[in-house]
């Protein structure tokens, strides 16, 4: 086992490389100025300009920050190879830039935005796990009885459901309509996460963008769980189960769920990375202030510090999620922890 997670870890460093190459040529192609940006648009004296282009690595500077000149009497640009590996050197001492438009250190701006992100990512696959699992399992055991049907209806709609209109149609039912018909008593918050000055104790909050951005994910984790679980129960296995006298409780429980658990597994470790990314059409319909949400108006304004800093430590989160997603296979199927056993052997 310990091998495999080396070999895991490993692997991600290529795939990092990768990663931070694509964004570091997309913020040089992408057509701009970024000293305008930095400036916001506003002329400045030359010197500063010169002053900022040498701090944001783009022409040679001396230890004092001011530009070097050539014989000609021109600055002496960086070339992209360098400014690349200037850019991973600062990345890896934990420095990932400081934002054009907040004037900020991206660390700093993330730190800040991360816990929100991490809460309602971690209450919405807590939906996603129990609502899904829960279904597919009654889906799976009541086979083409009302229940089944139900559930299949439920999740085909979920899945055709675009996210921000399902948020919308939440705010307008539980924070407008319900306020509405109960004068005020009963409400759910449309927006925000809730604080000092807010009405609400800060979990409810959390319930209608959690619920939205679980929805979809709920749906196919109800189909994933139902399928799987179908195809268990015809292995042999679960055949010599069944004529050694054991109940159907039994069998389920302690034969057919680990195994039929694993693309489901597979599946909500997947979702949770993408949640823990940031959910950008929930967290924007929202006003949630996390990731996902600063991202976005990071993109929309060319902030690309900012952009670059969360996609870099969004790949990292994936990463390390996919990485025990893999680890969690041989607590579910001992065959695997074999199979790698014999495989290091």
């Amino acid at each position: 086992m310990g091998k495999y997670i080396l070999k895991r870890v490993l692997q991600f460093i290529p795939v990092f490389i990768g990663v931070t190459i694509i964004l570091f040529a997309m913020k040089t192609i992408v057509p701009g100025d970024p000293i305008s940006m930095i400036t916001g648009g506003r002329s400045v004296p030359e010197q500063t300009r010169l002053q900022l282009e040498v701090e944001n690595n783009m022409i040679y500077g001396d230890e004092n920050g001011r530009p070097i000149y050539d014989e000609n009497g021109d600055t002496i640009p960086v070339p992209i190879w360098e400014q690349y590996i200037r850019y991973m050197d600062d990345l890896l001492h934990g420095d990932l830039g400081t934002s054009y438009q907040k004037k900020r250190p991206v660390t700093d701006i993330f730190a800040e935005k991360y816990p929100y992100t991490v809460k309602l990512a971690v209450c919405a696959i807590c939906l996603e796990a129990v609502m899904g699992i829960g279904a597919g399992l009654v889906s799976a055991i009541k086979r083409y009885s009302f229940w089944d049907i139900l559930v299949t209806l439920i999740t085909s709609v979920l899945v055709a459901v675009p996210a921000f209109w399902l948020g919308m149609i939440l705010q307008l039912t539980f924070g407008i309509w319900l306020k509405d018909l109960t004068g005020g008593a009963i409400s759910l918050p449309i927006s925000g996460a809730g604080g000092p000055n807010s009405q609400y104790m800060d979990w409810v909050h959390y319930i209608l963008p959690a619920f939205t951005l679980a929805a979809v994910s709920t749906a196919y984790t109800a189909r994933i769980m139902r399928s799987q679980l179908l195809d268990v129960m015809n292995q042999d296995y679960i055949r010599t189960a069944k004529a050694k006298g054991l109940s159907g409780r039994a069998i389920i429980l302690h034969h057919a769920l680990k195994n039929a658990l694993i693309p489901v597994v597979t599946y909500i470790g997947i979702d949770f990375g993408a949640m823990m990314a940031g959910a950008i059409l929930t967290e924007t319909v929202f006003n949630w202030p996390g990731v996902g949400s600063e991202i976005y108006r990071a993109i929309s304004s060319r902030d690309w510090p900012l952009v670059m800093g969360g996609v870099t430590i969004i790949i990292v989160v994936v990463m390390v999620i996919n990485l025990l997603v893999d680890i969690s296979y041989a607590f579910l199927d001992p065959r695997i922890r074999l199979g790698n056993s014999k495989s290091e052997d």
